[in-house]
Protein backbone atom coordinates (compact mmCIF):
# COMPACT_ATOMS: atom_id res chain seq x y z
CA UNK A 1 0.00 0.00 0.00
CA UNK A 2 1.39 3.58 -0.91
CA UNK A 3 2.17 5.70 1.66
CA UNK A 4 -0.12 8.49 3.36
CA UNK A 5 1.54 12.07 2.83
CA UNK A 6 1.74 13.64 6.27
CA UNK A 7 -0.70 16.04 6.00
CA UNK A 8 0.42 19.49 7.86
CA UNK A 9 -0.69 20.05 11.64
CA UNK A 10 -1.77 23.30 13.12
CA UNK A 11 -0.01 24.15 16.25
CA UNK A 12 -2.13 24.33 19.08
CA UNK A 13 -3.97 27.18 19.99
CA UNK A 14 -2.65 29.32 23.10
CA UNK A 15 -4.37 29.40 26.24
CA UNK A 16 -5.43 32.74 27.64
CA UNK A 17 -6.71 33.18 31.08
CA UNK A 18 -9.19 36.85 31.24
CA UNK A 19 -9.45 39.49 34.16
CA UNK A 20 -12.24 41.98 34.14
CA UNK A 21 -12.49 44.52 37.14
CA UNK A 22 -15.87 46.40 37.68
CA UNK A 23 -14.84 49.90 38.65
CA UNK A 24 -17.14 52.18 40.09
CA UNK A 25 -18.89 54.94 38.60
CA UNK A 26 -17.06 53.92 34.81
CA UNK A 27 -19.02 54.74 31.99
CA UNK A 28 -19.80 51.50 29.81
CA UNK A 29 -22.79 50.53 27.93
CA UNK A 30 -21.91 46.88 28.41
CA UNK A 31 -21.73 44.95 32.35
CA UNK A 32 -18.82 43.57 33.17
CA UNK A 33 -20.31 40.02 32.37
CA UNK A 34 -21.29 41.10 28.57
CA UNK A 35 -17.63 42.92 28.18
CA UNK A 36 -15.93 39.74 29.37
CA UNK A 37 -18.26 37.46 26.91
CA UNK A 38 -16.93 39.85 24.11
CA UNK A 39 -13.15 39.91 25.00
CA UNK A 40 -14.03 35.93 24.73
CA UNK A 41 -15.05 36.60 21.27
CA UNK A 42 -12.11 38.59 20.00
CA UNK A 43 -9.46 36.08 22.30
CA UNK A 44 -10.96 33.47 19.73
CA UNK A 45 -10.45 36.12 16.51
CA UNK A 46 -7.05 36.09 17.83
CA UNK A 47 -6.47 32.67 17.90
CA UNK A 48 -7.08 32.13 21.22
CA UNK A 49 -8.38 29.67 23.59
CA UNK A 50 -10.04 31.38 26.67
CA UNK A 51 -9.88 28.56 29.61
CA UNK A 52 -10.71 31.10 32.78
CA UNK A 53 -11.56 34.37 33.94
CA UNK A 54 -11.06 36.47 37.31
CA UNK A 55 -13.14 39.42 38.11
CA UNK A 56 -12.56 41.67 40.79
CA UNK A 57 -14.73 45.23 42.30
CA UNK A 58 -12.47 48.43 42.69
CA UNK A 59 -13.24 51.87 43.67
CA UNK A 60 -10.09 53.13 41.32
CA UNK A 61 -7.47 50.76 39.80
CA UNK A 62 -4.20 49.50 42.13
CA UNK A 63 -1.84 51.96 41.51
CA UNK A 64 0.90 49.50 40.79
CA UNK A 65 -0.99 45.94 39.80
CA UNK A 66 -4.61 47.65 38.52
CA UNK A 67 -6.05 44.57 40.85
CA UNK A 68 -5.49 44.53 44.29
CA UNK A 69 -2.34 42.43 45.46
CA UNK A 70 -4.57 39.88 46.70
CA UNK A 71 -6.14 39.30 43.72
CA UNK A 72 -2.31 39.21 41.82
CA UNK A 73 -1.62 36.11 43.84
CA UNK A 74 -5.03 34.97 43.14
CA UNK A 75 -4.21 35.42 39.25
CA UNK A 76 -1.18 33.59 39.48
CA UNK A 77 -2.38 30.45 41.28
CA UNK A 78 -5.25 30.02 38.71
CA UNK A 79 -3.02 30.84 35.80
CA UNK A 80 -0.66 28.47 36.96
CA UNK A 81 -3.64 25.59 37.39
CA UNK A 82 -5.40 26.08 33.98
CA UNK A 83 -1.65 26.13 32.53
CA UNK A 84 -2.51 29.53 30.62
CA UNK A 85 0.06 31.72 28.51
CA UNK A 86 -1.14 34.91 27.87
CA UNK A 87 -3.37 36.92 30.52
CA UNK A 88 -5.55 39.70 29.28
CA UNK A 89 -7.19 42.53 30.76
CA UNK A 90 -10.56 43.93 29.66
CA UNK A 91 -9.03 47.49 30.10
CA UNK A 92 -5.96 49.45 29.06
CA UNK A 93 -3.41 49.01 31.70
CA UNK A 94 -0.94 51.85 31.89
CA UNK A 95 2.87 51.08 31.27
CA UNK A 96 3.51 50.48 35.07
CA UNK A 97 0.31 48.54 35.79
CA UNK A 98 2.00 45.81 32.98
CA UNK A 99 5.71 45.78 34.17
CA UNK A 100 4.48 45.36 37.70
CA UNK A 101 1.98 42.38 36.53
CA UNK A 102 4.65 40.85 33.98
CA UNK A 103 7.02 40.64 37.21
CA UNK A 104 4.37 39.09 39.46
CA UNK A 105 3.39 36.43 37.06
CA UNK A 106 6.64 36.01 34.88
CA UNK A 107 8.28 35.61 32.17
CA UNK A 108 6.29 32.31 30.96
CA UNK A 109 3.15 34.50 31.23
CA UNK A 110 2.54 37.32 28.61
CA UNK A 111 0.24 40.00 29.94
CA UNK A 112 -1.70 42.09 27.27
CA UNK A 113 -4.62 44.40 27.39
CA UNK A 114 -7.73 44.62 25.57
CA UNK A 115 -6.11 47.53 23.54
CA UNK A 116 -2.91 45.47 22.68
CA UNK A 117 -5.56 42.11 21.79
CA UNK A 118 -7.57 44.75 19.09
CA UNK A 119 -4.39 45.69 17.58
CA UNK A 120 -3.16 42.49 17.07
CA UNK A 121 -6.23 41.60 15.44
CA UNK A 122 -5.95 44.34 12.97
CA UNK A 123 -2.56 43.27 12.33
CA UNK A 124 -3.92 39.89 11.13
CA UNK A 125 -6.75 41.45 9.02
CA UNK A 126 -5.00 44.04 7.50
CA UNK A 127 -4.47 43.72 3.81
CA UNK A 128 -4.46 46.92 1.78
CA UNK A 129 -1.07 49.15 1.84
CA UNK A 130 -3.62 51.97 3.80
CA UNK A 131 -4.66 49.49 6.52
CA UNK A 132 -1.11 48.19 7.39
CA UNK A 133 -0.21 51.51 7.49
CA UNK A 134 -2.45 52.28 10.19
CA UNK A 135 -2.01 49.23 11.71
CA UNK A 136 1.49 49.71 12.24
CA UNK A 137 0.91 53.22 13.22
CA UNK A 138 -1.08 52.72 15.95
CA UNK A 139 1.19 49.40 17.05
CA UNK A 140 3.92 51.80 17.77
CA UNK A 141 2.27 54.35 19.40
CA UNK A 142 0.82 51.98 21.82
CA UNK A 143 4.37 49.95 22.69
CA UNK A 144 6.72 53.27 23.23
CA UNK A 145 5.49 54.07 26.55
CA UNK A 146 6.05 50.26 27.45
CA UNK A 147 9.65 50.38 25.86
CA UNK A 148 10.66 50.29 29.59
CA UNK A 149 9.55 47.23 30.64
CA UNK A 150 11.44 44.97 27.71
CA UNK A 151 14.94 46.67 29.82
CA UNK A 152 14.59 46.21 33.50
CA UNK A 153 17.16 43.40 33.13
CA UNK A 154 19.54 45.76 31.44
CA UNK A 155 18.24 48.34 33.76
CA UNK A 156 19.36 46.20 37.20
CA UNK A 157 23.00 45.85 35.49
CA UNK A 158 23.64 49.41 34.69
CA UNK A 159 24.78 52.50 37.20
CA UNK A 160 27.16 52.76 39.42
CA UNK A 161 27.68 53.69 43.08
CA UNK A 162 24.54 51.46 43.15
CA UNK A 163 22.24 54.31 41.66
CA UNK A 164 19.68 52.53 38.94
CA UNK A 165 20.32 53.14 35.07
CA UNK A 166 19.76 56.95 33.93
CA UNK A 167 20.65 58.12 37.45
CA UNK A 168 22.17 61.70 37.27
CA UNK A 169 23.71 61.48 40.40
CA UNK A 170 28.07 61.68 40.86
CA UNK A 171 29.18 61.12 37.47
CA UNK A 172 25.88 60.80 36.10
CA UNK A 173 26.98 57.35 33.66
CA UNK A 174 24.49 55.90 31.36
CA UNK A 175 24.33 52.01 31.49
CA UNK A 176 23.90 49.35 28.84
CA UNK A 177 20.62 49.34 29.35
CA UNK A 178 19.02 52.81 28.81
CA UNK A 179 21.38 53.18 25.55
CA UNK A 180 19.78 50.64 23.94
CA UNK A 181 16.69 52.27 25.65
CA UNK A 182 17.03 55.58 23.89
CA UNK A 183 17.82 54.12 20.04
CA UNK A 184 15.09 52.17 20.04
CA UNK A 185 12.51 54.69 21.11
CA UNK A 186 14.67 57.09 18.67
CA UNK A 187 14.12 54.63 15.98
CA UNK A 188 10.60 54.30 16.68
CA UNK A 189 9.84 57.90 17.06
CA UNK A 190 11.55 58.16 13.09
CA UNK A 191 9.46 55.34 12.22
CA UNK A 192 6.23 56.83 13.35
CA UNK A 193 6.89 59.87 11.95
CA UNK A 194 7.39 58.53 8.46
CA UNK A 195 3.64 56.18 8.78
CA UNK A 196 2.39 59.39 9.57
CA UNK A 197 4.02 61.10 6.55
CA UNK A 198 2.86 58.14 4.03
CA UNK A 199 -0.44 58.20 5.54
CA UNK A 200 -1.28 61.99 5.12
CA UNK A 201 -0.34 61.07 1.34
CA UNK A 202 -3.28 58.42 1.53
CA UNK A 203 -5.46 60.82 3.22
CA UNK A 204 -4.59 63.11 0.13
CA UNK A 205 -5.61 60.68 -2.45
CA UNK A 206 -9.18 59.85 -0.82
CA UNK A 207 -9.66 63.34 -0.78
CA UNK A 208 -9.20 63.49 -4.22
CA UNK A 209 -11.37 60.28 -4.91
CA UNK A 210 -14.29 61.97 -2.59
CA UNK A 211 -13.68 65.10 -4.68
CA UNK A 212 -14.29 63.12 -8.01
CA UNK A 213 -17.04 61.14 -6.40
CA UNK A 214 -18.60 65.04 -5.14
CA UNK A 215 -18.31 65.89 -8.85
CA UNK A 216 -20.39 63.07 -10.24
CA UNK A 217 -23.33 63.81 -7.95
CA UNK A 218 -24.03 60.69 -6.67
CA UNK A 219 -24.41 60.55 -2.98
CA UNK A 220 -22.20 58.47 -0.40
CA UNK A 221 -23.38 56.56 2.70
CA UNK A 222 -21.49 54.95 5.00
CA UNK A 223 -22.07 51.40 6.34
CA UNK A 224 -21.17 51.54 9.79
CA UNK A 225 -22.47 49.50 13.07
CA UNK A 226 -20.91 47.18 15.50
CA UNK A 227 -18.13 44.49 14.78
CA UNK A 228 -19.89 41.39 13.28
CA UNK A 229 -23.52 43.43 13.14
CA UNK A 230 -23.52 42.04 9.07
CA UNK A 231 -22.35 45.15 7.35
CA UNK A 232 -19.80 43.47 5.15
CA UNK A 233 -22.76 40.68 3.99
CA UNK A 234 -25.38 43.72 3.74
CA UNK A 235 -23.02 45.41 1.49
CA UNK A 236 -22.46 42.18 -0.69
CA UNK A 237 -26.56 41.91 -1.05
CA UNK A 238 -26.92 45.43 -2.13
CA UNK A 239 -24.39 45.58 -4.71
CA UNK A 240 -24.64 41.90 -5.45
CA UNK A 241 -20.55 41.42 -5.23
CA UNK A 242 -18.37 39.77 -3.33
CA UNK A 243 -16.53 41.36 -0.21
CA UNK A 244 -14.64 38.95 2.30
CA UNK A 245 -17.70 37.89 5.27
CA UNK A 246 -16.55 35.95 8.10
CA UNK A 247 -18.57 35.21 11.50
CA UNK A 248 -15.95 36.93 14.11
CA UNK A 249 -15.05 40.34 15.02
CA UNK A 250 -13.03 42.62 12.77
CA UNK A 251 -13.13 40.51 9.97
CA UNK A 252 -12.72 43.19 7.41
CA UNK A 253 -10.71 46.47 7.96
CA UNK A 254 -10.47 47.82 4.62
CA UNK A 255 -13.06 50.09 3.40
CA UNK A 256 -14.42 49.09 0.38
CA UNK A 257 -16.79 50.91 -1.92
CA UNK A 258 -19.40 49.40 -4.66
CA UNK A 259 -22.37 51.09 -6.13
CA UNK A 260 -25.93 50.44 -5.77
CA UNK A 261 -29.11 51.04 -7.92
CA UNK A 262 -32.04 52.57 -5.96
CA UNK A 263 -35.83 52.86 -6.45
CA UNK A 264 -36.74 55.19 -9.09
CA UNK A 265 -33.83 54.67 -11.31
CA UNK A 266 -31.30 56.82 -8.94
CA UNK A 267 -27.83 55.69 -7.66
CA UNK A 268 -25.78 55.80 -4.73
CA UNK A 269 -21.78 54.83 -3.46
CA UNK A 270 -21.84 52.33 -0.27
CA UNK A 271 -18.73 52.11 1.84
CA UNK A 272 -18.21 49.46 3.92
CA UNK A 273 -15.71 51.21 7.38
CA UNK A 274 -14.16 49.38 10.40
CA UNK A 275 -16.74 47.83 12.59
CA UNK A 276 -16.65 49.56 16.22
CA UNK A 277 -16.62 48.23 19.78
CA UNK A 278 -17.06 49.27 23.26
CA UNK A 279 -13.39 50.61 24.44
CA UNK A 280 -12.40 51.03 21.11
CA UNK A 281 -8.55 51.96 21.50
CA UNK A 282 -8.27 56.03 20.76
CA UNK A 283 -4.56 55.32 18.92
CA UNK A 284 -6.75 53.09 16.53
CA UNK A 285 -9.34 55.82 16.19
CA UNK A 286 -6.34 58.63 15.47
CA UNK A 287 -4.67 55.96 13.34
CA UNK A 288 -7.37 55.10 11.03
CA UNK A 289 -8.46 58.81 10.76
CA UNK A 290 -7.76 58.73 6.83
CA UNK A 291 -10.65 55.81 6.92
CA UNK A 292 -12.82 57.12 9.24
CA UNK A 293 -13.06 60.36 6.95
CA UNK A 294 -15.36 58.00 4.74
CA UNK A 295 -17.47 58.47 7.48
CA UNK A 296 -17.43 62.33 8.44
CA UNK A 297 -17.55 63.03 4.95
CA UNK A 298 -20.86 60.09 3.71
CA UNK A 299 -24.14 62.08 2.39
CA UNK A 300 -25.75 59.35 5.02
CA UNK A 301 -24.92 57.05 7.38
CA UNK A 302 -26.81 53.71 7.24
CA UNK A 303 -26.34 52.24 10.82
CA UNK A 304 -26.39 48.73 10.99
CA UNK A 305 -27.76 46.77 14.35
CA UNK A 306 -27.59 43.01 15.04
CA UNK A 307 -30.86 42.75 16.35
CA UNK A 308 -30.74 39.29 17.52
CA UNK A 309 -27.77 40.27 20.13
CA UNK A 310 -29.06 40.64 23.50
CA UNK A 311 -26.85 43.87 24.20
CA UNK A 312 -28.78 45.50 20.66
CA UNK A 313 -29.70 48.44 22.31
CA UNK A 314 -26.40 48.73 23.76
CA UNK A 315 -24.09 48.13 21.57
CA UNK A 316 -26.31 51.12 19.10
CA UNK A 317 -25.71 53.50 21.88
CA UNK A 318 -21.79 52.63 21.70
CA UNK A 319 -21.54 53.14 17.77
CA UNK A 320 -23.41 56.88 18.23
CA UNK A 321 -20.96 57.79 20.64
CA UNK A 322 -17.88 56.97 19.23
CA UNK A 323 -19.54 58.82 15.80
CA UNK A 324 -20.17 61.62 17.72
CA UNK A 325 -16.94 61.89 18.52
CA UNK A 326 -15.79 61.73 15.01
CA UNK A 327 -18.07 64.88 14.08
CA UNK A 328 -20.43 63.06 12.46
CA UNK A 329 -23.24 63.87 14.42
CA UNK A 330 -25.19 66.33 12.01
CA UNK A 331 -25.16 63.64 9.19
CA UNK A 332 -28.80 62.10 8.50
CA UNK A 333 -28.91 58.18 9.75
CA UNK A 334 -30.99 55.14 8.68
CA UNK A 335 -30.61 52.05 10.99
CA UNK A 336 -30.88 48.57 9.96
CA UNK A 337 -32.30 46.15 12.55
CA UNK A 338 -30.25 42.91 10.66
CA UNK A 339 -30.29 39.14 11.18
CA UNK A 340 -33.99 39.11 11.93
CA UNK A 341 -33.88 36.08 10.83
CA UNK A 342 -31.93 34.66 14.06
CA UNK A 343 -35.17 35.62 16.08
CA UNK A 344 -37.69 33.37 17.02
CA UNK A 345 -40.31 35.65 16.72
CA UNK A 346 -39.67 37.92 13.88
CA UNK A 347 -42.50 40.39 15.23
CA UNK A 348 -40.41 41.32 18.41
CA UNK A 349 -37.71 42.70 15.47
CA UNK A 350 -40.59 44.85 14.18
CA UNK A 351 -41.55 46.38 17.84
CA UNK A 352 -38.18 47.47 18.32
CA UNK A 353 -38.45 49.24 14.73
CA UNK A 354 -40.02 52.13 17.36
CA UNK A 355 -37.20 52.57 19.59
CA UNK A 356 -34.61 53.21 16.94
CA UNK A 357 -34.48 56.46 14.38
CA UNK A 358 -35.61 55.84 10.33
CA UNK A 359 -35.27 52.01 11.02
CA UNK A 360 -36.01 49.33 9.13
CA UNK A 361 -35.69 45.65 9.74
CA UNK A 362 -33.82 43.17 7.35
CA UNK A 363 -31.75 40.27 6.79
CA UNK A 364 -28.87 40.67 5.13
CA UNK A 365 -28.31 37.01 4.55
CA UNK A 366 -31.21 35.87 3.35
CA UNK A 367 -32.59 39.29 1.56
CA UNK A 368 -35.84 40.20 3.44
CA UNK A 369 -36.47 43.78 3.82
CA UNK A 370 -34.01 44.88 1.03
CA UNK A 371 -36.80 46.99 -1.36
CA UNK A 372 -37.72 48.43 2.23
CA UNK A 373 -34.61 49.30 3.00
CA UNK A 374 -33.32 51.16 -0.43
CA UNK A 375 -36.43 52.82 -0.89
CA UNK A 376 -35.62 54.29 2.94
CA UNK A 377 -32.52 55.20 1.49
CA UNK A 378 -33.44 56.27 -1.42
CA UNK A 379 -35.71 58.60 0.24
CA UNK A 380 -33.13 59.87 2.54
CA UNK A 381 -31.20 60.75 -0.13
CA UNK A 382 -33.48 62.12 -2.87
CA UNK A 383 -36.94 62.67 -1.58
CA UNK A 384 -36.55 64.51 2.20
CA UNK A 385 -35.69 67.72 2.07
CA UNK A 386 -34.33 70.24 5.10
CA UNK A 387 -34.94 73.98 5.80
CA UNK A 388 -31.76 75.96 5.43
CA UNK A 389 -30.87 79.99 5.40
CA UNK A 390 -27.19 80.85 4.22
CA UNK A 391 -25.48 83.49 3.43
CA UNK A 392 -23.22 81.91 0.51
CA UNK A 393 -20.22 84.32 -0.77
CA UNK A 394 -19.58 85.01 -4.09
CA UNK A 395 -17.06 82.88 -4.28
CA UNK A 396 -18.62 79.96 -2.98
CA UNK A 397 -19.93 79.64 -6.98
CA UNK A 398 -20.26 76.04 -6.62
CA UNK A 399 -22.54 76.04 -3.72
CA UNK A 400 -24.73 78.56 -5.37
CA UNK A 401 -25.21 76.29 -8.03
CA UNK A 402 -25.58 73.28 -6.09
CA UNK A 403 -28.57 75.27 -4.64
CA UNK A 404 -30.24 75.70 -7.61
CA UNK A 405 -29.63 72.45 -8.99
CA UNK A 406 -30.67 70.32 -6.21
CA UNK A 407 -32.71 72.65 -3.39
CA UNK A 408 -35.89 74.36 -3.46
CA UNK A 409 -35.40 78.15 -3.47
CA UNK A 410 -37.36 80.21 -1.93
CA UNK A 411 -36.30 83.52 -1.15
CA UNK A 412 -32.97 85.23 -2.76
CA UNK A 413 -31.06 88.03 -2.01
CA UNK A 414 -28.10 89.41 -3.21
CA UNK A 415 -25.67 91.71 -1.57
CA UNK A 416 -22.16 93.41 -1.36
CA UNK A 417 -19.99 90.23 -0.28
CA UNK A 418 -22.60 87.73 -1.73
CA UNK A 419 -25.87 85.75 -1.50
CA UNK A 420 -28.50 85.17 1.11
CA UNK A 421 -30.92 82.09 -0.09
CA UNK A 422 -33.62 80.78 2.10
CA UNK A 423 -35.32 77.30 1.26
CA UNK A 424 -34.86 73.52 1.40
CA UNK A 425 -32.17 71.39 0.38
CA UNK A 426 -32.02 67.35 0.57
CA UNK A 427 -30.58 66.24 3.46
CA UNK A 428 -27.17 64.29 2.29
CA UNK A 429 -25.92 68.36 1.28
CA UNK A 430 -26.84 70.21 4.22
CA UNK A 431 -22.88 69.28 5.96
CA UNK A 432 -21.81 71.33 2.71
CA UNK A 433 -23.67 74.41 4.04
CA UNK A 434 -22.90 73.90 7.38
CA UNK A 435 -20.09 77.07 7.64
CA UNK A 436 -22.64 79.06 5.87
CA UNK A 437 -25.77 78.70 7.75
CA UNK A 438 -27.44 82.08 10.05
CA UNK A 439 -30.41 82.23 11.42
CA UNK A 440 -33.29 84.52 10.53
CA UNK A 441 -32.44 87.59 13.41
CA UNK A 442 -28.67 87.65 11.92
CA UNK A 443 -28.27 91.42 10.37
CA UNK A 444 -27.25 92.21 7.22
CA UNK A 445 -22.76 92.53 7.10
CA UNK A 446 -22.14 96.05 7.62
CA UNK A 447 -20.96 97.81 4.79
CA UNK A 448 -17.42 99.62 5.31
CA UNK A 449 -17.87 103.35 4.71
CA UNK A 450 -15.48 104.97 2.24
CA UNK A 451 -13.29 107.67 3.19
CA UNK A 452 -13.50 110.87 1.47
Amino acid sequence: MPKKTPQPTTPPRERAFLVGVDLFQQKTHLSLEDSLNELTLLADTAGLDVVGELTQKLDKPHVKTYIGPGKVDELKMLVEETISQVVIFDDELSPRHQRELQLALGRNVRVLDRTALILDIFAQHAHTKEGMLQVELAQYEYYLPRLTGQWTHLERQAGGGGGRAGSTGGVGLRGPGETQLEVDKRAIRKRISHLKKELEKVSAHRNRYRAQRKRSRIPTVALVGYTNAGKSTLLNRLAKSEVYVADQLFATLDPTTRRVELPGGYQALITDTVGFIQKLPTTLIEAFHATLEEIVEADLLLHVVDISHPNALNQFNAVQETLDELGAHHIPVVTALNKMDRLRDPESARDAVSRFSKAVTISALDGSGMKDLLRLIQEELYETYTPVLVRLPYQQGALISLFHEAGQVERIEHGRGGVLMQGRIPGRLLAQFNNWQVSANTPEPEEEEEEI
